[in-house]
């Protein structure tokens, strides 16, 4: 892989902020030409540096309104287990951040549901089928900062 430069930096921040941001207001915002632009954003995309482009979506909007943390021990830990265990998470849509993590617990999962009703809903797939040590929710009152994008030209 090349070597990310200063200006690639600052392509990937404004795209973070604003992947639908045209490519003269891009090439602009970075002091390149649009074509000197549209080579480095084809150059990172070849890379794997950028991915698919999202939109973000207000899911309160849509009454999905509770969101949880749900943190995971588990007694096993064979290739196997995991690997189901990943498949039926992966299957839930309510899920929507997954992690195998470190330390006391084993995952931790984002899940956005409607209310009390929607996350008991969600509890009873997520158990069905699988022997669960511990788990536990914590319940977010309030997004404090919430998928914020990194200004990566401060990171060096």
């Amino acid at each position: 892989m090349e070597k990310i430069d200063a200006i690639d930096l600052k392509i990937l921040t404004w795209l973070q902020k604003d992947g639908g941001m045209s490519q003269r207001d891009l090439a602009e915002r970075v002091g390149l030409s649009q074509n000197a632009c549209w080579r480095r954003m084809q150059r990172l995309t070849a890379n794997g540096i950028i991915g698919n482009s999202q939109v973000n979506i207000d899911l309160k909007g849509l009454g999905l309104d509770l969101t949880v943390f749900v943190m995971i021990r588990t007694r096993h830990h064979s290739k196997e287990w995991a690997d189901s265990f990943r498949a039926h998470v992966e299957r839930l849509p309510e899920v929507i951040d997954f992690y195998r993590i470190g330390g006391d617990w084993d995952y931790l999962i984002k899940v956005v549901t409607k209310g009390m009703a929607g996350y008991d809903a969600f509890y009873q797939k997520l158990i069905t089928n699988f022997d669960l040590a511990t788990v536990t929710g914590f319940f977010s009152m309030e997004p404090i900062i919430d998928n914020r994008p990194m200004d990566l030209t401060r990171m060096r």
